[in-house]
């Protein structure tokens, strides 16, 4: 907890770099870029996937600045204080970056989107070649898709997602500078909504600069939201920390849409996206928008369909729209993807599964 927010889980973390920042903005030695673009790093996990499992890497936890004794760390017979050995990935709430790199189907190795590989996988994810998807997509989500990829699709796909990593970086290097801190005393603030990892051993959060004193910039979920570099993503029931909700709360039927709209960060955010599409910025430039969402890319690649239901937060219905059909929902902020774990708990408050 924080004094700031008593009832909001939260909490501080160093910035660190996988090289010296001055490095990584110069981009001067080939190999660097390439080893950057591509994700390949020596520094361990604090938490990740072994095996289909998810493990995490921690110690004695500090006690006055130094590793305390078992004596001082142990709480109690099921509590222990423990610190993170390794670096821990931190995924943004609510919004969903063009992919740097990924797996293609059949492999377990990154590549970047840039490789001539993703432009002929893209240009034709459905080629007969391809191992088959499972299940089967339905031939309203082929036609969607067969209007986004093609020739030039990976290529688009990278462009903006090296675009978003810029303005990320940029981002922060502007709050160390606003807050006259070098990388090694800057800190990061993360506000949690309800899960704190996803199935990957990431954190889930709000992240932004931390600054006890106000007023504070927004998030750079919402900073990234605002400029059009990433693309809206909610996903239930991580979608907003300041929505106060109780234990197996869901959004009543017929009200989705007021609810959404008052949601203290989820309404803005919407309404900072759909004036980026007014204006044609960013990934809605139309001069090179974004055609495949990085979800598409994602399950393209693994062959596996999306499945998660969707609730379309512009209508104060009561249908859950099948996984294969969030496509009908043509807004990327109108979107509520509900994972299949949680639709029994919104059927049994009056929602319907769509036919």
């Amino acid at each position: 907890m924080h004094p700031a927010f008593p009832d909001l889980t939260v909490c501080l973390f160093r910035l660190h770099y996988f090289l010296p920042l001055s490095e990584r903005l110069a981009k001067g030695a080939m190999k660097e870029v390439l080893e950057k673009r591509t994700k390949e790093y020596d520094m361990p996990k604090a938490i990740e996937q072994i095996s289909g499992l998810t493990v995490g890497h921690a110690a004695l936890g500090l006690r006055s600045g130094v590793v305390g004794t078992v004596r001082h760390q142990v709480h109690d017979g099921d509590t222990i204080n423990v610190r993170a050995v390794g670096n821990l990935g931190v995924r943004f709430l609510g919004a969903d970056a063009p992919e740097i790199s990924f797996q293609l189907p059949g492999e377990s190795k990154f590549t970047g989107l840039s490789d001539r590989r993703w432009e002929e996988f893209l240009s034709d994810p459905f080629a007969e070649d391809l191992p088959p998807f499972d299940p089967p997509l339905t031939e309203g989500l082929l036609n969607h898709l067969r209007t986004r990829v093609g020739p030039g699709a990976a290529m688009n796909h990278y462009h903006l997602a090296t675009a978003a990593e810029d303005a990320l970086e940029q981002e922060v290097l502007a709050d160390l500078t606003a807050l006259g801190q070098s990388e090694e005393d800057f800190q990061f603030y993360l506000v949690f909504a309800n899960e704190v990892t996803d199935r990957y051993g990431r954190l889930l959060c709000f992240v932004n600069r931390y600054q006890p004193s106000e007023p504070r910039p927004d998030s750079y979920n919402e900073r990234l939201l605002q400029a059009a570099k990433v693309s809206p993503y909610f996903i239930w029931p991580n979608i907003d920390p300041f929505l106060r909700k109780k234990a197996k709360y869901v959004i009543p039927p017929h009200t989705a849409s007021d609810v959404a709209s008052r949601a203290p960060k989820l309404g803005p955010a919407r309404e900072r996206v759909r004036d980026a599409r007014r204006t044609g910025t960013g990934i809605f430039d139309a001069r090179d928008f974004l055609r495949l969402e990085p979800f598409e890319v994602r399950f393209l690649a693994r062959r596996q369909p999306p499945d998660r239901w969707v609730i379309d937060l512009s209508k104060n219905d009561n249908t859950i729209i099948k996984p294969q059909e969030y496509y009908t929902v043509p807004n990327a902020e109108d979107r509520l993807f509900i994972p299949d774990e949680y639709v029994p708990l919104f059927v049994e408050k009056g929602w319907q599964r769509q036919a």
